[in-house]
């Protein structure tokens, strides 16, 4: 495994590189000072030297100082600094004239430095770097020969040897300043250098990288993928890999479900979408709310867990693949090379597992389950198919059913979704209208009343009945903005009306307040409130019994009038007659149609009326298509009728 670095190592890389250049920098320019020093400052100094000695002895010889003279001279030179040494060395011009000294004579011939000075070259020693040695040639001039008879200018008349140690060397401040100046210059070079050449390897481009890295995950919208960068920094390790959990606790909760640990809807979906030859078996628990409302949220979630383990032992992995849809509704997956025959076989075992586990809550309470299971198989449509059949399956009351195309379900989605545009639409472009048929008093055979009923206008100009689009209305949430288009404009078209009008309104548009408010704002802004009567629709039932009598006596203030629709049928019994303070009561037309045949419908509507009468209030048929339905309602003294037989449904009144 390839050893990693962090940035507390090459940070301290960084510096200790830096140091370590500015020292071998230091020391090589402090090499170069040295040696500049002993080439050219030494040089400079030994010579001014050399020459205050020469002056020093020339002037004692011109005062006719003997050699033991000089000599006490030079002596005196010596211990003026104990490290520094001064010798003078006679040429043999000299030495000719004057008389020659053996020390003198040894060196000339000996010493190879005294020999090409003597031939008057200037010469510089250096050794060991300690010590220099500067052999100064006296060259013979004009003022020399008053002396010297015997030389010529530019002869050679002596050497003075000059000795003394390095440390004894005076360094140009100039020169120390300029050198500052360079190395702090060559110095903030070099770690600008350093710190950007390694900061761009080790920081900014894993940087760069490992933030590219992370945008084409984003921009892939693909949770699977995880962060890989090939770096050697520790500290990017540690994020990298704190954000590849931080994806995998993304795509736990994308594909997990938190309660129980399966795989969710999403995963299935993606499985499904491999197009893969499959079975899928979607798993509902009945009655799963009644558990919930009877022991609490908190109980149905234990049950739910616990349900989950006994399906993942009962399906082994081997033969497919778990999934929670939603609440209580599992999906099995299944890709085994079965046929459809094993498979409802195992369907049907699993059904009888179910229903023989006891589920125990809390250490408190037994519960047995039952479970319906939809099922389909093949490549496309699986989960819909499923679901489908599941929805059959517990309107059939059976313990599973298989998807086949006689279903037509399809079909039927294919058609809501069209629906549901062309209402939008006709809303939109104003095409909900009413349409009016008449009600006949069954004692003067003359029209007395109306009923509003809604229509759709399709494009080509025909009407719609709502049978057609008012269920996905109220599934869609457009049957409030239908009832107050229908109040608006059945009270628009009253307006000279001499019959009353009767307009249909739910319980459930009463207990909305927006729509409530809107029929009473209505009522008494086009004032019409004599003239209508209000049919109650509504089939399910009563529940707020409250909200539904303020508003009967809110409409009967402003003088409307109430009706129960549809009577013989849903909630519609003689208790709410009583509590509900109505006018009219329209009998079903499911009992009238075969009232003149069936003597079973005869007696219900005799019940009826008998009891309407004694109530005051009056009765209407409906549904009649016929003159023996006519002529028997009226025997039975129905006070209203209404039906085919007087009249369709018209956008103009009669």
């Amino acid at each position: 495994m390839k050893k990693k670095t962090t940035y507390t190592k090459i940070t301290a890389k960084i510096i200790l590189s830096i140091l370590i250049v500015t020292l071998l920098s230091s020391f090589i320019y402090g090499e170069y000072m040295k040696r500049n020093a002993i080439s050219h400052l030494a040089q400079i100094d030994a010579k001014k030297t050399s020459m205050l000695v020469f002056e020093s002895l020339y002037s004692a010889m011109q005062r006719g100082w003997t050699k033991e003279d000089l000599n006490e001279i030079i002596a005196r030179l010596n211990r003026v600094d104990e490290k520094m040494h001064v010798d003078v060395y006679r040429s043999p011009v000299v030495a000719r004239l004057f008389g020659d000294i053996k020390k003198d004579r040894q060196v000339r011939t000996s010493d190879p430095d005294i020999i090409n000075a003597m031939q008057g070259n200037e010469q510089l020693k250096v050794s060991d770097s300690e010590y220099i040695d500067y052999f100064y040639p006296v060259i013979a001039k004009n003022d020399c020969l008053r002396c010297h008879t015997n030389a010529q200018v530019g002869d050679t008349l002596g050497v003075i040897n000059v000795s003394y140690p390095v440390e004894n060397l005076k360094v140009s401040l100039s020169e120390m300043i300029n050198f500052f100046i360079i190395f702090i210059l060559l110095f903030s070079l070099v770690t600008f250098l350093a710190i950007f050449m390694e900061l761009d390897k080790y920081l900014l481009k894993p940087i760069k990288n490992f933030s590219q890295v992370i945008q084409n995950i984003t921009q892939s919208h693909d949770v699977t993928k995880r962060v890989s960068v090939d770096d050697d920094i520790e500290e990017l390790d540690s994020i990298k890999n704190v954000f590849n959990q931080m994806l995998d606790s993304i795509e736990y909760q994308f594909y997990y479900d938190d309660l129980t640990g399966l795989e969710n809807r999403r995963g299935l979906i993606e499985q499904l979408e491999l197009r893969e030859h499959t079975f899928l078996a979607i798993i509902n628990i009945d009655a799963f709310q009644e558990i919930n409302d009877l022991y609490g949220e908190e109980a149905g979630d234990i049950l739910l867990k616990e349900f989950a383990k006994f399906l993942k032992r009962i399906i082994p992995a081997k033969h497919g693949h778990l999934y929670r849809l939603h609440s209580d509704e599992f999906a099995f997956l299944c890709r085994s090379g079965s046929d459809i025959d094993e498979f409802l076989t195992f369907i049907a075992f699993l059904g009888e597992k179910i229903a023989r586990k006891t589920f125990n809550i809390n250490g408190k309470s037994e519960i047995n389950l039952r479970a319906t299971i939809g099922i389909s198989h093949g490549t496309e449509m699986l989960l819909a198919n499923a679901d489908i059949a599941l929805k059959l399956a517990k309107k059939s009351k059976k313990n599973f059913l298989v998807y086949d195309s006689s279903m037509q379900m399809e079909k039927e989605y294919e058609k809501n979704f069209e629906w549901t545009k062309r209402l939008k639409n006709a809303i939109k472009e104003d095409r909900i209208v009413p349409v009016f048929q008449p009600i006949i008093d069954t004692k003067t055979g003359k029209t007395v009343k109306y009923e509003a009923l809604m229509r759709m206008v399709d494009n080509k100009g025909e009407l719609i009945a709502p049978i057609h689009f008012l269920d996905l209305a109220k599934k869609n949430k457009l049957y409030h903005e239908l009832t107050k288009v229908m109040i608006e404009k059945s009270f628009r078209s009253m307006q000279g009306l001499e019959q009353m009008l009767s307009i249909n309104i739910s319980v459930e548009d009463i207990l909305n307040k927006d729509v409530s408010n809107f029929i009473v704002e209505q009522l008494k802004k086009q004032r019409v409130g004599p003239g209508v009567a209000f049919e109650l629709i509504e089939s399910e039932g009563i529940e707020n019994f409250e909200a539904v009598l303020d508003f009967i006596d809110t409409v009967k203030a402003e003088g409307a009038k109430i009706s129960i629709d549809d009577f013989g049928t849903g909630y519609s019994n003689f208790e709410y007659l009583m509590k509900l303070k109505v006018d009219y009561i329209k009998i079903d037309g499911s009992i009238i149609k075969n009232i003149d045949t069936d003597t079973n419908a005869e007696t219900v509507t005799k019940t009826i009326i008998r009891f309407a009468q004694e109530m005051g209030i009056k009765t209407v048929a409906e549904f009649v298509y016929s003159k023996n339905i006519y002529d028997k309602i009226a025997e039975l003294e129905v006070d209203y009728a209404q039906g085919y037989y007087f009249g369709e449904p018209s956008r103009t009144f009669l």
